[in-house]
């Protein structure tokens, strides 16, 4: 059984998603698969064209029917309390995804998301906690909280956003030795009260993903991002200030319809100044029923596509300037693979969410326990990676 969980976000994706489920369908068809399952926001695009074009898939589930997802495999998790995508193990047991809400109300001009899972609409914090409990006690170490924005967690609820509340209870019903990281956390929300309180909690990881997708506030206007260029620039002034080593990300729209080259240099200057660790660049692409297909002043592919390599080229040089701070000090990391026959251990720091960030190689890990915390000692930075040795006792 194969199961594609697809994104119809930008055109890209979409491409890729049907290119693998082709495959899927070729290995279908030779036997060496028995069913295909395809499931998330690409069925809630596409969904009625695609079972036409791809008949020989078994099981089409829209982004929120984790349910008939689950039912599919085990009816016995229909009956389990709590959110049921959480009953499906998409990752490592030690490292898991926690979903505050589905949605977004903020309707940036180039984004297909609203019209794709429609507005806000949050978890009740009783059955988030109730969830998190249930993913402990099966295994794992991180909770990853993710949504299309973290920062409106509950408004739709509670009348007012509650992350606050939410992380609270988390911090005070969870075992001591359990990570929350947060991802996607929209930038027009975040001050500087918000990354006291993330920097002061231990178990918090001072870890922060703000997308601002541009610098200028011309640009973002046109995104129709609440967002203003001083606000940007002065919380994560504050971040670094508060913590030298803070962990931030952030991602980047390259080629927006209109963006001038000087517009452009703005966003570079802002990479070098707030000295950001991570960052995730797409160049724009016109996307079928969003405001921003409709703008005039697209901007060429190739300059869309220098305009995003000189943004990577420079990234790459910041971000190992950062690796090599870590050079010397001691971390303490996730163990996430070990390779015995190479007596090595690929791990994750609180620098590092799964997937989409680099990871702690470590030498002599092959004595490590995949799930568990350790302590090492950095050797060696790349660009992307930290190379590290356990202390010796």
């Amino acid at each position: 059984m194969a199961i594609v969980n697809t994104c119809g976000f930008i055109q890209s994706a979409v491409e890729e998603n049907i290119n693998v489920i082709l495959d899927l369908e070729s290995m279908k068809e030779k036997g060496a698969l028995k069913k295909i399952a395809v499931v998330g926001c690409l069925v809630n695009r596409y969904g009625d064209e695609m079972k036409k074009e791809l008949p020989s898939v078994d099981l089409w589930a829209k982004a929120e029917e984790w349910e008939k997802v689950a039912a599919y495999f085990d009816p016995s998790i229909i009956a389990a309390p709590g959110n049921a995508r959480g009953r499906l193990q998409e990752t490592r047991r030690w490292s898991r995804y926690l979903k505050v809400g589905e949605g977004c109300d903020t309707f940036c001009s180039y984004c297909t998301i609203p019209s794709i899972r429609g507005r806000a609409r949050s978890v009740p914090l009783s059955a988030l906690l109730e969830e998190a409990l249930f993913l402990v006690r099966n295994g794992a170490k991180e909770l990853c909280l993710v949504g299309q924005d973290l920062t409106i967690y509950g408004k739709d609820l509670y009348g007012e956003p509650r992350l606050d509340e939410l992380l609270s209870s988390l911090d005070r019903e969870l075992p001591s030795d359990v990570w929350i990281r947060m991802l996607y956390l929209h930038p027009s929300r975040i001050d500087e009260r918000f990354i006291d309180m993330v920097a002061g909690n231990a178990r918090i990881l001072s870890y922060l993903d703000i997308p601002i997708q541009h610098i200028d506030d011309d640009v973002l206007k046109m995104m129709n991002r609440p967002d203003k260029e001083g606000h940007i620039r002065r919380i994560f002034a504050y971040a670094r200030s508060v913590d030298p080593l803070f962990a931030l990300r952030t991602t980047i729209i390259t080629g927006f319809p209109g963006e001038t080259e000087k517009q452009f240099a703005k966003v570079l200057d802002f990479l070098e100044e707030a000295e950001i660790d991570r960052v995730g660049a797409f160049i724009y692409s016109p996307e079928e029923g969003t405001p921003a297909a409709r703008m005039g002043g697209h901007i060429e592919e190739s300059i869309k596509n220098s305009r995003y390599n000189r943004l990577m080229t420079l990234q790459a040089e910041i971000s190992k300037e950062r690796q090599r701070l870590f050079l010397g000090r001691k971390l303490k990391v996730l163990v996430d693979e070990v390779v015995r026959d190479d007596d090595f251990a690929w791990c994750r720091s609180y620098r590092d969410a799964p997937e989409v960030d680099g990871l702690v190689g470590v030498s002599g890990g092959s004595i490590l326990t995949e799930g568990s915390f350790v302590e090492v000692i950095i050797t060696d930075a790349e660009e992307h990676d930290l190379f590290a040795e356990i202390p010796r006792k």
